[in-house]
């Protein structure tokens, strides 16, 4: 149902054109390039993958091509409908507000809608960028593992806490929200530095619910066509 092509990087600097499908530079194991597949996945929206290794040559991201239209030189970038985008959230909210006619990822309701922004942020903001690879690199090798496991399992605790108050199969309520495309790859990274999930039920428990779930199998790291075989 989904349609992933993967692209060479790095390529010439995107159009202003409007094109016939969106293109997505992505890198497999990013979270925040795997939050905007599962709502490309969920919207029904086919895609073009452009692959940007975070790793070779220092990191493809830094390259003069890919800074020139996108500053902060991070991933993702989406291009679509003529429109060059960045920063996983906001794509996620264009997504989401110029494809209505599917699931609402953003409830109308403004308490609702404030209550899933909160649980994001608190990942988004407040646990993924403390633990990923650009801070690493200046924790160095020898205390990444503890740093990042002290990071997620503080901010886990308080996402635990506040879920216990607004989750019913998922994190809002029994629709699935921004709240969950932010929560299942911040388990992922939880599971790479070690984090003791059995402290986490409610956590725990959404996340198997939403791991069966055919969009977030698509979107997942080892469906990617950048995902090294060894980890397929």
């Amino acid at each position: 149902m989904f349609t992933i092509i993967l692209k060479t990087f790095p390529p010439r600097r995107p159009t202003t054109m409007a094109a016939s499908k969106p293109i997505l530079y992505s890198y497999f194991r990013s979270s925040c390039s795997w939050r905007v597949r599962i709502a490309l996945a969920l919207k029904g929206i086919d895609y073009e993958t452009k692959a940007v290794n975070l790793i070779k040559d220092g990191g493809q991201q830094h390259s003069k091509d890919y800074a020139s239209f996108n500053p902060i030189e991070q991933v993702p970038t989406l291009i679509i409908d003529g429109h060059t985008l960045i920063q996983s959230l906001p794509i996620i909210e264009y997504i989401d507000e110029t494809r209505p006619d599917s699931c609402n990822l953003l409830p109308k309701e403004p308490v609702k809608r404030a209550t899933v922004r909160a649980i994001a942020e608190i990942v988004n903001s407040g646990i993924q960028p403390i633990q990923n690879r650009t801070v690493l690199q200046k924790v160095g090798d020898e205390g990444k593992i503890e740093w990042g496991n002290f990071w997620i399992d503080r901010g886990f605790g308080a996402l635990e806490k506040m879920l216990s108050d607004t989750a019913g199969k998922y994190c809002v309520g029994d629709d699935i929200t921004l709240a969950d495309l932010c929560l299942v790859p911040q388990i992922y990274n939880a599971n790479r530095f070690k984090v003791d999930m059995s402290k986490f039920p409610v956590i725990s428990r959404i996340a198997e619910e939403l791991s069966g779930h055919e969009a977030f199998i698509a979107a997942h790291p080892s469906k990617q066509p950048d995902c090294p075989d060894d980890m397929k």
